[in-house]
């Protein structure tokens, strides 16, 4: 169970996750993936790939870490993970590309919502299960893969969105074979990498200065009401029945 990372001459470094079987990450595992991204966003760096090994890019936090951990330090170690995550890879200096196959759900759609282009498999999918787990989260970072009505009503049925109509909405860049999908992804990467990374790194700032919505207060905002959840004992009792021999399958993480 790794965050690894790998510079390119070109100058591209892709991190990958690999936390089988579904790539649901522990609190530990976050705090790993703020710091890869951190660390790829230094100056030996010009673009940074965000890709996943497995059938899926993401499934979210591991509510089974969760559900095992007495108390709410697990809660809170996960919820301080993913802002740290999702903040470091909307801070990245220079652009970040992300490389999604199969299932994004909740943290994952937190990370492609920070992310600066997106190349999808064709069999992808993006969804945010929170409301099933007892949790809030994502929206934010949902709101910016999909129109508003359509986040609203993903958001209350936890119903999922196929990476080709994101591709039709301009969220998702291209959608691609499984198999061809680092390549397109790298392509992508090759292309702005060639740019001058002078130039670069101030348009990425010049973006995120001119970004209508501050995604780092948003989303803080939202978590706030996943702690008065926990509080009132409903999420836990919504882990519970997720994470029993009888609950989804976990390719459905929150």
């Amino acid at each position: 169970m790794t965050v690894t990372t790998s510079t390119g001459q070109d100058g591209v470094t892709a991190v990958t996750v690999s936390y089988p079987p579904v790539n649901a990450l522990p609190v530990a595992g976050w705090h790993d993936l703020a710091d890869a991204v951190t660390e790829a966003g230094s100056e030996r760096s010009r673009v940074v790939v965000l890709r996943a090994e497995g059938r899926g890019f993401n499934a979210g936090v591991d509510i089974k870490e969760m559900q095992r951990t007495a108390g709410f330090e697990a809660l809170l170690g996960a919820n301080r993970g993913c802002y740290r995550a999702f903040k470091a890879v909307y801070e990245c200096p220079v652009p970040v590309v992300a490389a999604v196959q199969g299932f994004c759900l909740g943290g994952g759609v937190g990370l492609v919502g920070n992310c600066d282009t997106v190349i999808a498999s064709e069999d992808a999918y993006f969804g945010v299960p929170e409301v099933d787990r007892g949790a809030l989260g994502a929206a934010t970072h949902l709101a910016r893969l999909v129109p508003q009505h359509l986040m609203r009503t993903l958001y209350f049925t936890g119903r999922t969105v196929p990476a080709t109509q994101l591709q039709a909405y301009g969220s998702v860049l291209d959608t691609v074979p499984r198999e061809q999908l680092d390549a397109a992804a790298l392509r992508v990467a090759g292309e702005i990498a060639h740019k001058d990374p002078r130039v670069i790194r101030a348009a990425k700032e010049a973006l995120n200065g001119i970004d209508p919505v501050d995604v780092h207060r948003s989303y803080r905002f939202e978590q706030g009401f996943t702690f008065e959840l926990n509080l009132a004992g409903v999420a836990d009792q919504r882990r519970d029945a997720f994470a029993s021999p009888e609950g989804a399958d976990p390719a459905d993480a929150d």
